[in-house]
Parts: C-alpha cells; structure tokens; sequence
C-alpha cells in the first residue's frame, strides 16, 4: 500500500511544491467559487420567484378581488333596479350585462391562472355559486320587468341576497386562500434564502478549514525543510563543510539540498587547498611559518631548542644557473631534512620541520638541550655533505645556522625564533657556519637599531662631518682635490666609526640618505672655494644602493642648479663590485652622471670581479688602486708586476690612475716609478676637518 501510495504521489508529481500548491490553490478557488456562485443562484430563483409571484400569484389576486368588487357591484344594481322607473332602468341593463361578461372572463382567467388544487376546488365551488346567483338573478329581473317591483324585491330577498353572500363568501374565502398562499410562497423564499445563507457559511467555513489545512501541509512540507536547510547553511557557514542536508520528499527542496550539499563538498575542498597554501609551502609541501607559529604559538615551554637554517649562495644560484635549479636544490635539501627528522630516535617528541622563506628552513625541538641540538645539527650537516644533482650541473649544498633555546623559564616562540635569527646572522657577520644566541649578539641588535633612529636624527641635526683627504700628483707634488669622508660625533656615544654605521646604513637602505648630504656638503664647500681654491675638487663615494636608483642623476643636477656650480668640480667615486652587481643598468646610470658633465671614479679596483669588457664601456676617467696592493709594494715583487699591468691598462684605456694607502716615501717612490699618477693616503696627509683643513688649504700654493 505504500508503495502504491508512493508510485501515485510520484505519478501525481506531488512531491513538487508548485504541483501542491496549484492544487491546494485549485481547490480553494473552486470552492469559494461555489460560495460566490450560490448567492447568485439563489438571487435568481429568488427573482424567479418574484417574476412569477408578480406574473401569477399577485394577477390572480387581482382577479379574485375584482371579481369580488365586480360581484358587489351587480348585487348593488339589481337593488337600484328594485328602486327606479323603467326609464333609468333600461340604460343600465346594458352596463350590468358588461359586468357580469367581466366577472365571467375573471372565473375564465383564474381558471387559467391556477395551479394549486385547493384553489381549483374553491374557483369550481365560486363558479357554482356564480352560476346559481346569475340564475336568480335573471329570474328576478325577468320578474321586475313581468310583475313589477314588489314581487321582484320579494323574490330578491328570498333567493338573490343568499345567492349572492353565498358567492361573496365563496369569493373571501377563494381571496383568503390566495392570500395564504402567497404568503407560504414568500415563506417558502425566505426559508430558502435562510438554507442558501447556511450554505455559504458552511462552505466558507470548510475553506477557512481547508485553508488552514492547506497552511499546515505547505508548512509541514516547505517550511520545515527550509528550515533545516537554513540550519545546514549556519553549519556550513560556521565551517562545518562535512554537514549534509538529508534527502527531502519534496522536490524543490531536495534540489536546493542537493545544491547546498554540493556547495558545502566544493567548499570543503577549496577550503582544503585554501588551508595548504596558507599553511604549507607549495614547493617543498613542508609546514610554513605561518603554520608553525598557528600550532606552537602559546604553548611556550621549557628547554625548547630551535634551528633556523639558510641555504648559502642562494642568490648566486638563482642568478647563474636560473631559479629553477634553485627550486630544485631547496626541494633537495627538503627531503634530506625531512629523513633525518624521520629519523629522529631520541625519547623527546619528534622535531617539527618548516621552511620559513627563501633557502630558509626552521627545526623546533621539545625536551632539547645544546647537546642533543648539536646533534641533530651534525647529522643535518651530514645529510648536506653530498652534492645535489640538477640535470647537468652539481651544486654543493652549504648551510648556516643560528641556534637558540629556552632554560627552565619557557619562552614565547616568537621570541626563539628571533633568537635563532640573530644568531644565524650573527653567523652570516662573522662568516662562520653557525652560531648560538647569546645576550651579547641581542645587545649589538638593539643598538643598531638605536643606531638607525640616531642616524636619521643625525642628518637633520647636521651630527654628520664631512672629513677630506688630500689627493696629490706624483709628478708635481701638488694637491689637485680631495675625498669626502663622513664621520659622525654622537652627541652621547662620542665617535662612531664610519665601519659600525656605513655597511648598517646600506643595509636598511639609509646610505642614499648619506650619499645626499655628503653631496650637498661636498658642493656648497666647493662653492665656496671658487675664489681661493678654483683648482680644487672633491670627490664622493656613491654606494651600490644610489646606483640602483633611476632618479640619482636628477638628484644631483638639482643640487648643482641650486648652488650654482660647474659639474667639473664635483667627482664621483664607484666601487668595482657596485658597478659589476647590475652591469648593464649601472653602465647606463653612468652615462646620464657622465653627460652632466661629473668626473667618475672606480674606487677599489682590484678587489671585485670587473670584466675587460665592461671596463671598456665604462664612462670613467680614473682607476683608483686599493690599499691592499700598496701596502709594502716596495717589498713585494709580485705585487709590483701585477701593480704595473693595472697602470698601463688604466692609461691604455685613457684613464689617470691613484693609488690610495701610501704611508711611507718608499711605497710613493715605487708607485712613481711604475707610472701611477696620483696618491692619497697618510703619508701625504691625514683626513682634515674644521681648522686643520683650513691650515692645510692655506699652506698651497698660490701661483
């Protein structure tokens, strides 16, 4: 029976919301068509009615009154015949002779007219009674005109009166009984315009039960699903992906279940690649930081050890042999550590593995000590020893390493991960393998960035000094310019080296701010010049990071057209491996510094990797020889060979070279003699500042 009842819901399409719907509103439009249409019926046989009570009933009261009047009147005319002379007589025969054809005509019409048999019955007693009263009546005018008056009255009296109350009764009871039936039919009407109202109201009152009926079911078999499948979507919403609508009966419903299910499948799934990508690295499928610090954030314990690790010469990889290569070498080293944290046989839990960034990776241990860190750090360090094979080039795999660790106070994680990072810089500075955190290496961190926020004050607070060292020509003997130096006189730390704050500068990027202010100081000094000292140049040293930005050249035209100064005063010293860190863009930089009309200079040459290829392209005017070739070269043979080659292939190329560092006669005489041009270094002068440099300006010549 169920199935049947199933098969007859499914042939009926049942189970669709707008099959039910049009049916419940079907049969509720067809029943308050019948509460409308039952009215109208009823109005209609009530207007019936009214049509054949007007038509009939009402005519044949008519007729039944008439004939009554008109019977009185015949009555009332044979008494005024009983009275008059034969004179007046004879003219109302003929109007008496009219009534009665009329009174005949009515028996005629309501005889006609009726259908109830009461009524036939007292019309057939009324005509009996009509025919008797006509008989006498005749008999008595016959009599009136035959025997005179007295024997006509005596004959009225006798036969005439009673023949005619007799029918003037008959006629009120004939009126009467129309009257009754009239009043049965209306009643009649009455009674059933009472039924048709009772009617009405029992079927309204059935629709407003169907309807509420009708609600019940639509809410039972809408609203009901509708709110579990809000129920599922707060679920889902609230991350609950693995929630599924149950199956409905009803169709439109199951559909939005079924598409909500879907959803929530689709959803789960993208939540799970979401979830990898933010949590894990897409290259190694290792944890990220992000993860890391999500799992073990909070749970700060005590003897945790960290090793954060970076891949050495990453970049050198990336950019010589292409970033694919690089990728395959740290998917490499991902699966090496991921063996040997796997296995890790030591009683504590096992490591937990990330790759942070770059060719940097993080290993957290619980329960460690340094002892059971250096362990692992062997066997990590083991694992590196093979080359990593990548098509048909090997690469060695070198690692650096910074160490840290809590003691029995636990510390937040956030915290040993920068101690690891310290320390492993504090590796990289001191170009060893490896280093643990120490309180020193937090202290030196500190104050470089106390560093930092003094040296921007610095700047706007003139704390800087510009120093000049004098260059001389080894021919004449004579100065013909200086290099800027910068110095800083900390107003609380005294004297900072140009060493400590120079690299941090081109570190965190504030040496073009150095650069800038050196200029600037460089070209209002020379400004000043241009009357005692018009020979004289400066030159300053321009970093890597000024020769990366496009409007460096700009900057410095600005500077000249503020002072009003020739470019050829100015001079601009490059270091060899600034310029070889982006060739080509650097070449073209130097080129908008050379139409300026600056004098360049390649400062440290023989210590970078320069091509002859580049050199040769190179828009500059001078070779400036580093102080680690001069030291001793009278000494050293060697030294002088290879001194002499850069001399000639400097003038071969049409520049001046200068030899930088010269400290004793016989390191200036040596240079002579092997050709260099120029020298600057302690021998010829100390850098000069303030009253000393005055001193020493004022002692040149003057012709």
């Amino acid at each position: 029976m169920p199935d049947s009842l199933d098969r007859l819901t499914h042939f009926l399409r049942l189970r669709r919301i707008g099959v039910r719907l049009a049916l419940s509103y079907g049969l509720l439009l067809v029943l308050f068509s019948i509460v409308l249409l039952l009215p109208i019926s009823q109005i209609r046989k009530m207007t019936a009615l009214s049509e054949k009570f007007a038509r009939k009933e009402v005519q044949s009261l008519l007729y039944v009154q008439e004939l009554s009047v008109s019977t009185e009147n015949v009555g009332r005319a044979l008494l005024q015949f009983l009275t008059v002379p034969y004179e007046q007589r004879v003219p109302e025969y003929t109007i008496v002779d009219e009534k009665n054809r009329q009174i005949d005509r009515l028996i005629t019409a309501l005889e006609a007219s009726l259908s109830d048999d009461e009524q036939l019955k007292s019309l057939k007693i009324l005509k009996e009674k009509r025919s008797i009263y006509n008989k006498y009546y005749l008999d008595t005018v016959n009599q009136l005109e035959e025997e005179g008056q007295d024997a006509a009255k005596a004959s009225f009296i006798k036969q005439v009166k009673p023949a005619l109350d007799a029918l003037l009764d008959q006629s009120k009871t004939f009126l009467k009984r129309e009257q009754e039936l009239i009043v049965a039919h209306q009643a009649e009407a009455q009674r059933e315009l009472e039924q048709t109202g009772m009617l009405v109201a029992v079927l309204s009152v059935l629709g407003v039960i169907m309807a509420a009926i009708l609600a019940w079911l639509t809410t039972r078999s809408v609203v009901k699903p509708l709110a579990r499948l809000e129920a599922s979507a707060l679920q889902i919403a609230r991350g609950d992906y693995q929630t599924r609508f149950s199956p409905s009966k009803t169709e439109e419903v199951a559909r939005v279940g079924e598409a909500l299910n879907t959803m929530a499948e689709a959803i789960g799934i993208r939540e799970q690649t979401v979830e990898r990508l933010a949590y894990y690295d897409s290259l190694t499928g290792l944890p990220n930081r992000t993860l890391l610090l999500k799992t073990h954030e909070g749970q700060g314990l005590p003897h945790q050890g960290f090793i954060l690790m970076d891949l050495a010469r990453l970049k050198v990889i990336n950019e010589t042999l292409g970033f694919d290569t690089g990728d395959s070498v740290i998917s490499d080293i991902a699966l090496r550590l991921r063996k040997v944290i796997d296995n890790h046989t030591s009683h504590a839990a096992k490591p937990w593995l990330a790759r942070l960034a770059g060719g940097a990776f993080a290993v957290l241990c619980e329960n460690s000590s340094k002892v059971s860190i250096e362990e692992l750090h062997h066997r990590i360090d083991a694992a590196m020893a093979a080359p990593v094979k990548c098509g048909s080039h090997s690469v060695d795999v070198s690692m650096v390493y910074g160490f840290a660790i809590t003691a029995a106070t636990p510390l937040p994680l956030m915290t040993l991960i920068r101690n690891a990072e310290v320390a492993l810089y504090a590796a990289k500075r001191s170009t060893n393998a490896s280093a643990w955190y120490t309180d020193a290496q937090e202290a030196s961190r500190l104050t470089h960035l106390s560093l930092l926020s003094d040296l921007r004050s610095a700047v706007r607070k003139s704390e800087l000094q510009m120093w000049l060292q004098p260059k001389l020509s080894l021919e004449t003997g004579k100065a013909y310019g200086f290099e800027a130096l910068v110095r800083w006189q900390h107003p609380v730390r005294g004297f900072i080296s140009p060493a400590e704050f120079v690299p941090f500068a081109e570190r965190t990027g504030y040496i073009g701010m150095l650069t800038m202010w050196m200029l600037e100081q460089a070209i209002v000094t020379l400004k000043n010049w241009q009357n005692k000292y018009p020979d004289q140049t400066i030159a300053v040293n321009v970093s890597t990071h000024d020769l990366r930005d496009a409007s460096f050249p700009d900057q410095i035209t600005a500077l000249l057209r503020q002072y009003e100064l020739s470019p050829n005063m100015l001079k601009l010293e490059i270091t060899e491996s600034g310029i070889m860190e982006d060739p080509g863009t650097t070449i073209e930089l130097l080129n908008r510094l050379r139409a300026i009309g600056l004098d360049l200079s390649i400062d440290d040459f023989g210590t970078g990797y320069s091509s002859l290829s580049y050199l040769q392209r190179l828009p500059v005017s001078e070779l400036k020889i580093d102080r680690s070739f001069v030291t001793d070269i009278d000494k050293l043979p060697a030294t002088q060979g290879l001194v002499k080659a850069i001399i000639e292939m400097g003038h071969g190329l049409g520049l001046s070279v200068i030899a930088e560092g010269i400290e004793t006669a016989a390191e200036r005489e040596s240079l002579r003699l092997l050709g260099c041009d120029s020298m600057q270094g302690y021998f010829a002068s100390k850098p000069l500042y303030g009253d000393g440099l005055q001193k020493w300006l004022s002692s040149l010549p003057t012709d």
